[in-house]
Order: structure tokens, then C-alpha cells, then sequence
């Protein structure tokens, strides 16, 4: 479980290829790795990773198969730069929204724009997330928790403070950067629980109006 609070920029030192796995090397810059442990889960670029090996000043992990399909890391190299934050404590404070570390998927930078005080950030998600985001809801872009401030079908804009921009990589975002993006979990459970009975047929199911109307969710 994390928060969405990032705690260092890393910076990916080794990638070495594992049948369809990946073995990942980061260097943490900042990050403190005094309190870190075999086992302990770090979010990289918004994804919970296992750490399989570390020492002072890095950590590298195993990034499967599946998560390489659910997120950007096939797009990474030697050098590319990476949101990092530690597992949560449950004697710390919750600083952000919950943020599970299961990217859903990866959107695109259509624009940056920069004003006075903030910098004006539009994403384009991939369609069938489009759902799950909502005006002044929580998103989580590359492990970052952010508010979303505008919505247009499937494209959602964030506004970006200066201290947004300058402990994360979003400060180094431009047309066409592709991101991790992680929905409301709270939006995640609750489509599922108004599936009802129907959440345990194999059978796909949508929410749509005519679903709302049978199951009594409108008048």
C-alpha cells in the first residue's frame, strides 16, 4: 500500500531480460534504503515491486510479464527516470489517496502548458479507463497522487504545482511521454460490488443505464 507521495527520483541503472520477465536495477538517489529489507515492496514509476536485492544506494526487483503489458516498463532503458516511494508505514501519515501499486494502464501526454504559478498537464487514457475518472477525483500518474481537474472523454487535465514539478518526473514530461496510470481503487470496488449475484458468472459484464434500471440504481 502506498500513498502517492513521492519520496525520490530514481534513475534505472541495469536491465537484463529473463525469458519474458525483466530483472530491473535502480539507483535511488535520495531515498533512504536504511529501513529496506528482501521482501519489501517499493513503487517504481507507480508499480509495487518486490525487492530482491539492495544495498545502500540501490535496489532491483523481478517485473513479470503481465506487468510489463499493464504498464510502461517496456519503454524504459538504462538512464530513464523513475518515481520512487516506499511501502507505507501504519505509523505515518496518510498523505495522498490509496494507492495499491497495480497499474491499470498507460496513458499519453497530449499537452503541457505552462502558467505563473503551475504547469497544465493533459493525458489521454486509454478508453476503457475513461470510467473510473472523475472531476476532482484521484488519479495516480506514475505512482504520484494527483487530483484530477478537468475531464473530456477519455483525456483528464492536472495542474502541477512547482513542488509537483521539481521532486517528480512529471517536471520532465512533454507531448507524447507515455505514463503509468492507476484509477481510484474506491471506483474499482464499487463497479464490482454493483455487479451483485452477477460478479461470479464468467460472463462479461458492463455497467450501462439499462443495467442500473433492472438492478433498481434509477427510477
Amino acid at each position: 500500500m502506498f500513498t502517492g507521495i513521492i519520496e525520490a527520483i530514481g534513475t534505472i541503472s541495469a536491465l537484463k531480460n529473463h525469458g519474458d520477465d525483466l530483472r530491473l536495477t535502480v539507483n535511488v538517489g535520495k531515498l533512504d534504503m536504511s529501513d529496506v529489507h528482501l521482501g519489501d515492496s517499493i513503487s517504481t514509476n507507480g508499480v509495487c515491486l518486490t525487492v530482491v536485492d539492495f544495498g545502500s544506494d540501490y535496489y532491483s526487483v523481478d517485473v513479470s510479464k503481465e506487468t510489463i503489458k499493464y504498464s510502461g516498463f517496456a519503454n524504459y532503458q538504462v538512464g530513464s527516470k523513475v518515481n520512487l516511494e516506499k511501502a507505507m508505514r501504519a505509523d505515518t501519515r496518510f498523505g495522498g489517496h490509496i494507492v495499491s501499486g497495480h497499474v491499470d494502464g498507460v496513458g499519453e501526454v497530449l499537452a503541457v502548458n505552462d502558467h505563473t504559478r503551475y504547469v497544465e498537464v493533459w493525458v489521454k487514457a486509454p478508453d476503457e479507463l475513461a470510467k473510473y475518472i472523475a472531476h476532482k477525483g484521484s488519479i495516480t500518474v506514475d505512482g504520484v497522487s494527483l487530483t484530477v481537474n478537468e475531464v473530456k472523454g477519455a483525456s483528464f487535465m492536472l495542474w502541477l504545482i512547482p513542488h509537483t514539478l521539481q521532486e517528480t518526473i512529471i517536471g520532465m514530461y512533454k507531448p507524447g511521454t507515455k505514463i503509468n496510470l492507476e484509477v481510484d481503487v474506491i471506483a474499482r470496488y464499487l463497479e464490482r460490488l454493483m455487479l451483485g449475484d452477477k460478479a461470479a458468472t464468467t460472463e462479461k459484464q458492463d455497467i450501462s443505464m439499462a443495467f442500473l434500471a433492472e438492478h433498481g440504481y434509477l427510477k
